[in-house]
């Protein structure tokens, strides 16, 4: 791709932003308007205004759980990319490339395959990473493009791994609305984001991605430097201040933490040969559970964990703020029956089989999740909305019930691409805006929607309907 035309694409691209920084309001509003768009059309659809704002009321704190679950793999993940170790693998990593257009080419191969962890893991650790690369001046590294290769974490693989909302939904039943239960049944991760097909696609993803990323940089004189953007990239001092009474003894010393450490190893052994190990690290709490307690063990101290734990309040706040407001969609969309007694899912359920086949609902459904995605950011809770219908839909079509899963995870990542939303905690690290990296992101959006809706298609061609199993 020669510069003149890179320059164009990503001229457009910043135009958009720009348009869209002016103009779009917060994520919550978006939110707020789809919970009134919805009680308006299950009103049409025939439900008595009572049960509308009962369906509002009951479904309000019904994902409580899950909220805080997801809450805690964006905390787990800050926490474990702060660490003390973990900035020291950041420095060695660092010192690896060496030209430019390699260290960006790194930034985006470590930032996809920490999201396959933890996609908190993935903003914080490849944020730090493309900080620490920018310090060396003789790469001249444009800043911009390594930002929005650390984001590809977020734009590319997330969802088709281990911290993946819905497949991590779908898999622990105590964690799903009973209506949306009794039409998925319990979704094991063999059959989401294990499937050799979800995997390949994972590789295909990577690897594509990481190519569009180095060919996107720009090189020499036209690369813009984090020193150009007037970016500090000075560390600040982490270390600790000294003990000042004799009651903080504990809040520096190692010994909880080795402790606590060592009943942790205990239970997650235990857990880990009494079943599938698949099916112990598929359960939410002790997905969560394992990385809160190695970022105890990596910070060391539990003064140094608490300031991390402090830090990284922050990046929760709209997952706490916004997943109430999906749980009352989803229940006033399942539990607010109309005329003839259909619910406004069932409703939407039946559009999707009349419009589509077996074969071409991955299709359909992948463009619908892409689209929808843009205007309200959150895996886990879109998919609260989402799937009501489509998995309904999908046991009409008799389509495999894991696959419909990760269509809507790999689909649904899409527009993370030049949604603003997931950026903050990566902007926050690297202390630049939104605009300055969607350029580039979206070059990589115009190759992986034709190439993620291909692959969702074909694959979904290999793969045969199982009814829904019941916990």
């Amino acid at each position: 791709m020669d510069s003149q035309k890179q320059g164009a694409m990503a001229r457009v691209a910043l135009r958009f932003t720009a348009w869209a920084e002016r103009w779009f309001p917060d994520s919550y509003v978006f939110a707020a308007v789809a919970v009134i768009v919805v009680a308006v059309a299950a009103l049409v659809n025939g439900a008595p205004p009572l049960s509308v704002a009962k369906g509002f009321g009951d479904g309000f704190w019904s994902l409580i759980p899950f909220t805080m679950q997801m809450a805690f793999v964006a905390l787990t993940g800050y926490v474990v990319a702060s660490s003390p170790p973990a900035a020291r693998l950041i420095d060695r990593l660092a010192g690896v490339p060496r030209t430019g257009r390699g260290a960006i080419a790194a930034v985006a191969t470590i930032s996809m395959l920490a999201s396959l962890l933890n996609w908190g893991l993935s903003l914080v650790f490849s944020g730090l990473l493309a900080r620490a690369l920018a310090r060396r001046s003789e790469l001249r590294m444009d800043y911009r493009a390594a930002g929005a290769a650390g984001y590809l974490g977020l734009g590319a693989t997330w969802a088709l791994g281990i911290s993946s909302s819905a497949a991590q939904l779908q898999a622990n039943p105590a964690s799903l609305p009973k209506p949306l239960l009794a039409i998925t049944g319990v979704i094991p991760f063999t059959e989401t984001i294990f499937l050799w097909q979800s995997l390949v696609m994972a590789a295909v993803l990577v690897v594509v991605s990481t190519a569009i990323a180095w060919m996107s940089a720009p090189s020499g004189e036209e690369a813009v430097t984090a020193e150009e953007m007037g970016v500090d990239l000075r560390t600040a001092a982490d270390a600790l201040p000294p003990r000042e009474r004799p009651g903080e003894w504990l809040e520096y010393s190692p010994l909880l933490p080795v402790l606590l450490g060592l009943l942790a190893l205990g239970w997650l052994g235990h857990e880990m040969t009494r079943q599938n190990p698949m099916v112990a690290i598929s359960n939410l709490n002790t997905y969560n559970f394992a990385f809160l307690m190695l970022g105890l063990l990596l910070h060391w101290r539990p003064k140094r964990f608490l300031n991390a734990v402090a830090k990284a309040v922050p990046a929760t706040g709209g997952v706490l703020i916004q997943f109430p407001l999906y749980g009352a969609i989803a229940t006033m969309m399942t539990a607010t029956p109309g005329r003839a007694g259909h619910a406004l899912s069932d409703r939407i359920a039946q559009v999707f089989v009349d419009l589509s086949t077996a074969g071409s609902f991955p299709l359909l459904m992948g463009v619908y999740s892409a689209v929808l995605g843009f205007f309200i950011p959150s895996g886990g809770g879109k998919w609260i909305i989402e799937a009501p219908y489509v998995m309904q839909a999908a046991n009409d079509l008799q389509v495999h019930l894991g696959w419909a899963v990760q269509v809507y995870n790999a689909a649904e990542a899409l527009p993370n691409l030049i949604n603003p939303f997931w950026m903050l905690p990566l902007l926050g690290v690297l202390s630049i805006k939104a605009r300055d990296i969607v350029g580039f992101s979206f070059l990589q959006l115009l190759v992986h929607t034709p190439l993620v809706l291909f692959m969702l298609w074909a694959f979904g061609l290999t793969l045969v309907y199982t009814p829904p199993v019941m916990p």
